[in-house]
């Protein structure tokens, strides 16, 4: 185990417990696992330093709260805690993404929403703010981090969500490759963390395809629009490779579905006739901005079209991603675990996942012995190794 989880100078800053909503078990679960991992492996080594394992809170076997949100007939909710928190350090998990859920409201069965699962996320925190040391939330899709700026007469809903959780003494707030990061500006004088999947994204790749070739001549990293320019130039510059993009066309005129309707792709780059293109972008929803670009670099005689999504939501099923797949446009889709995956994706020859839980928990372990994450925010190290090793060079 590497050194980099021992903290040999610092305690932790309260006993740790990490309150998994429903909506997030699995992934919590395996967020759990790696950190009674770290530290039971560190175990001998602060038993050797003298250091004294039950006042650091690491004899421990599961750091789990045991929570739930139960619901009445009438489809109202409550949060409860079943056992003391007091003095405590809370990482509450959700995932407002997990429609797969359900609750009975006057004896008709309802899919639980992201405002069901934000509801109970604050139900949680009710139950625990009056007597836990520290509160942090960790909502790898941020609530309505979608609608993150007016255009119109609308509402905020995303700055309205972070104010209220801060309001309701929520310490840190963790999320992952957020819609528009600079929501954070809602709550300037709280923590807000926003991660980025693009280690994890290159390990999955390199574990998938032993055929990759990292240089210019093989390989080209594409954002599918102006919004995902960020993500593409960091991958681009950490693999040394060239970056092209895709600008989408609208309709202005009209609005379908709460948005004005893709004309057309128009590419901005050097060729990719003969390559491997990787596209990268925050989530698929329906997926028909991410296919259409996949189809267009087809066209321009791309060799592979690899895509990398923090989110896979797959709004509009799996039929057009099975449709690409066969016809040859898609050769692989990249997600993470972060949010639901319906069981029948598993089963897709194109479909790769992406780990993020021993991140999360590397994370998780870090801000509870308040050390530094600046590692963690900006992972190019560790990038730049795993290049190396794949190609040999280590």
């Amino acid at each position: 185990m590497s050194n980099q989880y021992v903290f040999n100078d610092r305690l932790p800053v309260a006993p740790l417990k990490i309150a998994a909503l429903e909506s997030c078990t699995d992934l919590a679960k395996k967020v759990n696992d790696h950190i009674v991992n770290f530290r039971q492996n560190d175990a001998e080594e602060l038993t050797r330093r003298h250091q004294d394992l039950q006042y650091r809170g690491y004899d421990v076997d599961s750091y789990l709260l045991d929570c739930a949100c139960p619901r009445f007939g009438s489809g109202e909710a409550k949060g409860v805690v079943k056992e003391s928190v007091r003095g405590t350090d809370i990482f509450v998990m959700a995932d407002v993404t997990n429609h797969s859920l359900t609750y009975k409201m006057a004896g008709y069965v309802n899919h639980m929403s992201p405002d069901d699962h934000y509801q109970d996320l604050k139900r949680i925190i009710g139950a625990c703010a009056s007597t836990a040391h520290r509160i942090n939330v960790i909502m790898p899709f941020l609530y309505e981090s979608r609608q993150h700026k007016r255009t119109n007469r609308e509402s905020l809903d995303c700055a309205m969500a972070l104010e209220e959780l801060v309001q309701m003494g929520v310490s840190n707030i963790i999320t992952f490759d957020a819609h528009d990061p600079r929501v954070q500006n809602a709550i300037p004088l709280s923590g807000f963390d926003n991660f980025m999947p693009t280690y994890q994204f290159v390990k999955a790749l390199f574990k998938h395809d032993k055929t990759l070739k990292i240089d210019k001549d093989h390989l080209m990293v594409i954002s599918p629009d102006e919004g995902a320019m960020n993500r593409a130039v960091y991958l681009a510059n950490n693999l040394g490779v060239d970056m092209g993009m895709f600008y989408k066309r609208r309709d202005y005129s009209k609005v379908i579905n709460g948005r004005n309707p893709i004309v057309a792709h128009e590419f901005l780059g050097s060729s990719v006739e003969g390559k491997t293109v990787i596209i990268i972008d925050d989530m698929i929803s329906s997926g028909e901005s991410m296919l259409d670009t996949a189809k267009a670099l087809k066209e321009r005689k791309a060799a592979k079209v690899v895509v990398c999504c923090t989110f896979g939501l797959f709004t509009s099923g799996f039929d057009k991603f099975d449709d690409f797949y066969e016809k040859g446009y898609i050769d692989s889709v990249v997600t993470t675990n972060l949010n639901y995956r319906p069981a029948e994706l598993f089963n897709r020859e194109w479909y790769v996942e992406a780990d993020m839980s021993k991140y999360i928990a590397a994370i998780i372990n870090s801000l509870n012995h308040d050390v530094s994450i600046g590692n963690a925010l900006s992972p190019t190290e560790k990038i730049q190794s795993l290049i190396r090793r794949y190609n040999g060079v280590e």
